[in-house]
């Protein structure tokens, strides 16, 4: 384990341990905070993206919907089960309360050694307050790098050396037992490839990826299965120039069949997440829709789990209903 990896987690212990003291403590009332809050977001500076632009985010999507996406083709409209919705809003939420009780921590609890980088404004390096597009210029191809962060952080260590870190924090819904030290040992992949990318955008090498579970055992846990089971876990990663590189170089590849016009393959593991569902249906070819159902044949007899089977039998058949729906021959 390198020095900086051993530094970025002990610095995310640390806010773990903080943000458990803050709401093990008596509410603390921090008017002030929030209505600073509701002022910067009154008055918020408005960044558009640049084109040709890749999200954070979208570090591991498929790159057939991303080339769809830089095509400006039309995104899908799907209605959605409600609890989905409500699950989008529950996780954009939790991150939000993080934001707000940080910066509360800041004014009300004594010896936090953790802030928000401010931006040239004086606001807080989160959210419409660090949307930024960052310029790349990368196997001769040129992009932006578009999108905002959960924050970017400075931690204050015993000898007064201040030290950037970044802040992801991703919300988990399903069950309390998904951040318990047995289930959840190491950060996601997908997480850590989206923090190279705002490695890249804010000069950061170390980051914090924080999980914060929404759904709980009881009011009262007994005595013991908080530690096993926590509902908070937090990650250090540190992020390389070869992390960087790997990134880019799959950016540029996408940006490169953007310009010639042939589009990559289709992810079947992306596509619950993708947002051109129909144009990437409609696009495929015969052969392509063929060997996508060869994929699905396969699974059906594997010994995958389940699951995993369902990852791929089920965008083969969401392919091949729409381009029914649509007249288009399903394939082989």
């Amino acid at each position: 384990m390198s020095n900086k990896l051993t530094v970025a987690n002990e610095i995310a212990a640390e806010l773990e341990h903080w943000l458990n003291e803050w709401y093990s403590q008596p509410e603390t009332w921090a008017n002030e905070v929030d209505r600073q809050i509701h002022e910067w977001y009154a008055n918020a500076p408005n960044v558009f993206p640049k084109y040709p632009y890749f999200s954070p985010s979208s570090a591991t999507a498929c790159p057939r919907s991303l080339y769809y996406k830089a095509k400006r083709a039309k995104k899908d409209g799907f209605k959605k089960p409600p609890y989905q919705g409500r699950w989008q809003a529950i996780g954009t939420a939790i991150g939000s309360v993080i934001q707000r009780d940080i910066l509360a921590m800041e004014k009300h609890l004594p010896g936090f050694p953790f802030s928000f980088e401010r931006n040239d404004r004086g606001e807080p390096m989160f959210e419409d307050f660090a949307k930024a597009n960052h310029l790349v210029e990368h196997d001769g191809e040129k992009f932006y790098l578009f999108g905002t962060c959960d924050g970017i952080l400075r931690y204050v260590t015993e000898d007064g050396e201040t030290i950037r870190i970044g802040l992801e924090a991703k919300s988990k819904q399903t069950t309390a037992a998904k951040t318990s030290l047995y289930s959840m040992r190491e950060p996601e992949e997908k997480h850590i490839k989206q923090c190279h990318a705002y490695a890249e955008m804010y000069g950061v090498d170390m980051y914090i990826i924080l999980y914060v579970n929404a759904s709980k055992k009881a009011w009262v846990y007994p005595e013991g299965e908080f530690e096993k089971s926590p509902d908070m876990r937090a990650f250090g990663i540190e992020i390389t120039d070869e992390d960087k590189t790997a990134l880019l170089d799959r950016f540029a590849e996408i940006q490169q069949s953007v310009i010639v016009g042939k589009p990559l393959e289709l992810a079947l593991d992306g596509w619950t997440f993708n947002g051109f569902k129909t144009a990437c249906a409609l696009d495929l070819s015969e052969e392509e829709v063929a060997k996508l159902q060869r994929q699905a044949d396969s699974a059906r007899h594997s010994s995958l789990p389940p699951y995993k089977q369902r990852q791929i039998i089920e965008p083969v058949e969401d392919i091949v209903r729409i381009r029914k729906e649509h007249g288009i021959n399903a394939g082989a």
